[in-house]
C-alpha cells in the first residue's frame, strides 16, 4: 500500500509513520480528510474524537458522508472506512463531547499528535491547556467556513494570524493567560465572505484542503 511513498520518503521514515499515534478532534470537514490523509500516510493507530452523527448537510463537503452513511455515528462510519483502507490501523473511538471537565479521559490513551479540528472555542481552549501541560504536539484549525479560496490557507502561529474571527477570539485566550508558547494552526488569509445568512457556508475545497495541509504538517514533523 505504502511502496509509492516509500520512494518519496524511505522505508525507515513510513516506520516512523507506522507508529504515529494521533488524536483528531471533530471529524468533520477539515478533520475528516486529515483522517483519510494520515491512514494513507500509513499512520496505524488514531483516535477519533467526536459526538456527531452524519446528516444531508455534510455530504457538501465531508468526506465520510455519502448517501450510505447518512444518520450513522462519524466515528464509526470512519471506522468502517479507515479499515477498508487499512486492516491494522487500530482506531479508538471516543464518542463524546470534549470539554474541561472531562478532558482528562486523553490520560488514559498515548498520544503523539493531537489534531484539533473542531469549532467550539471552549474545546480548542482547553486542547491548548493540555497540549502544553503533557507536551504534546497540537496543530488548530481556524474558520474554514465563508471562504472560496483554499490557495490562501497556511500553516503559522495563532498570533501571526489576521482576518480569523475564530483565532482573534484564541488570541486574547493566549493573552488574557499568559500563554506564551507558539500554537500552531491552519488559519485563511482570506477575509470570510459575509452572506447575510446565520448559517455558515461552505464548499468541498477549503476544508479539504486545510486538512490536508494539517497532514502533511504532522508528516514532515514526523520524518524531519
Amino acid at each position: 500500500m505504502l511502496e509509492r511513498l516509500e520512494l518519496l520518503i524511505g522505508n525507515e521514515n513510513i516506520e516512523k509513520i507506522k507508529k504515529l499515534k494521533v488524536l483528531v478532534v471533530g471529524v468533520g470537514g477539515v478533520g475528516g480528510y486529515v483522517v483519510e490523509s494520515l491512514v494513507r500516510s500509513g499512520v496505524e493507530e488514531i483516535l477519533l474524537l467526536d459526538y456527531d452523527t452524519v446528516n444531508l448537510t455534510n455530504k457538501n463537503r465531508q468526506i465520510i458522508a455519502t448517501d450510505e452513511t447518512i444518520g450513522e455515528k462519524k466515528i464509526s462510519a470512519f471506522e468502517n472506512r479507515i479499515h477498508s483502507i487499512n486492516q491494522e490501523c487500530k482506531v479508538i473511538k471516543l464518542d463524546m463531547f470534549l470539554n474541561p471537565e472531562n478532558i482528562k479521559v486523553l490520560d488514559d490513551y498515548e498520544i503523539h499528535y493531537i489534531v484539533d479540528a473542531c469549532d467550539t472555542i471552549s474545546t480548542k481552549e482547553s486542547l491548548i491547556f493540555y497540549s502544553i501541560d503533557k507536551k504534546i504536539p497540537l496543530i488548530s484549525s481556524m474558520g474554514t467556513g465563508n471562504r472560496l479560496d483554499p490557495s490562501k490557507l497556511e500553516i503559522t502561529e495563532l498570533m501571526k494570524t489576521d482576518y480569523d474571527p475564530l483565532a482573534k477570539r484564541l488570541r486574547k485566550f493566549m493573552r488574557d493567560n499568559h500563554i506564551n508558547k507558539k500554537i500552531t494552526v491552519v488559519c485563511s488569509r482570506e477575509q470570510p465572505i459575509k452572506t447575510g445568512n446565520r448559517t455558515i457556508a461552505s464548499c468541498s475545497f477549503v476544508p479539504s484542503t486545510a486538512g490536508l495541509l494539517i497532514t502533511s504538517h504532522i508528516i514532515k514533523n514526523i520524518i524531519k
